[in-house]
């Protein structure tokens, strides 16, 4: 399994000065740029670890499917904790920002690995997707339940192939790398904006 650490906190410039200070310094492109690295790494991280637990890709847009679907997953999760602790024009102009951020890392990376062309509106179009159908499912204390879980596990089944290789890949999202990530990007955004 591969770990890296997530930065998830903002530096204090002065001991005497309190992390909520140092926050309320931060402009919401700050935040959403914060979030939008965390998001990028940990969708990165479980896609290569997926391959580390030998399931495998038959194609680099399977991966990008994958991590897109992570993308989306975390995203959405961002917008439900946003929900209980910030305003709610401020929670839309910070989930707007963040998937700008995250469309533009999604740009840079199909570029490198694809080639020029405008990968954006599709990762766009499937954020709007995933948004309507997360948003039916239920969350319990600040978590994503079950259904939230599954769902992920398989779209993320259905882009790998169900084959003899791929077909427990369902069980390895919903049991390890869901609930691992959405318990990091619970931390990191309480973290950024103060709340634990």
């Amino acid at each position: 399994m591969v770990v890296r650490r997530i930065k998830d906190r903002w530096h204090n410039s002065t001991p005497e000065q309190d992390a909520r200070d140092v926050i309320s310094e931060k402009s919401t492109d700050d935040q959403a740029s914060a979030l939008s690295y965390i998001i990028w790494r940990l969708a990165l991280n479980k896609a290569i670890n997926l391959h580390a637990e030998d399931f495998r890709y038959d194609s680099d847009q399977q991966r990008i499917g994958v991590i897109s679907e992570l993308l989306a997953f975390q995203i959405q999760h961002v917008d439900r904790l946003l929900f209980e602790i910030v305003e709610p024009e401020v929670r839309l102009n910070l989930l707007n920002t963040l998937s700008s951020k995250v469309a533009e890392h999604m740009q840079d990376n199909l570029t490198d690995i694809a080639g020029p062309g405008n990968y954006v509106p599709p990762f766009i179009e499937l954020l709007n997707q995933r948004f309507e159908t997360y948003s039916g499912f239920n969350y319990e204390k600040e978590q994503p339940g079950y259904s939230s879980f599954r769902y992920l596990g398989r779209e993320v089944l259905e882009i790998m192939g169900n084959d003899q290789e791929n077909r427990w890949v369902i069980d390895q999202i919903i049991e390890i790398d869901a609930p691992e990530i959405a318990e990091q990007v619970s931390k990191s955004t309480f973290r950024l904006f103060g709340e634990s």
